[in-house]
């Protein structure tokens, strides 16, 4: 049964992303809260604003990484992540929303523009189901 995410949750992107980040709510209206913790919708993807950085990344799609690969003659040079995503968070709760949005559950995924799949690992709390 997928959890509602709220602020704190962990992220991974997979297959790229050195380190974990943390999903960080910015309320857009009335904040909501679950259990103390400010829920996310799956409008929560802004970069650098929502989705912190990976570490580094070693996408060849991510251009600071194909040049410093290249640049190392071909040896894989991982490079500072900066995410680029393509599209809110998918798929989103079916019957709760925050706010206009529908919820951000824990099974959802969010893309990135470099290959990586970015995936919930720890939903920020433990207690509240979404459908």
């Amino acid at each position: 049964m997928p959890m509602q995410v709220c602020m704190g949750a962990t992220l991974q992107c997979t297959p790229f992303g050195m380190a974990p980040s943390t999903l960080m709510v910015v309320p857009k209206g009335p904040p909501v809260t679950i259990n103390g913790m400010l829920a996310a919708s799956i409008m929560d993807f802004a970069p650098l604003v929502n989705i912190l950085p990976f570490s580094m990344c070693t996408s060849l799609a991510n251009p600071t990484v194909a040049a410093a690969t290249t640049a190392a003659l071909g040896v894989l040079t991982p490079m500072p992540c900066i995410p680029v995503l393509i599209g809110p968070w998918a798929p989103g709760a079916l019957k709760v929303k925050i706010g206009m949005f529908p919820a951000l559950p824990s099974t959802a995924v969010c893309s990135c523009a470099w290959g990586g799949m970015i995936r919930v690992v720890t939903p920020g709390q433990f207690k509240v189901n979404v459908t």
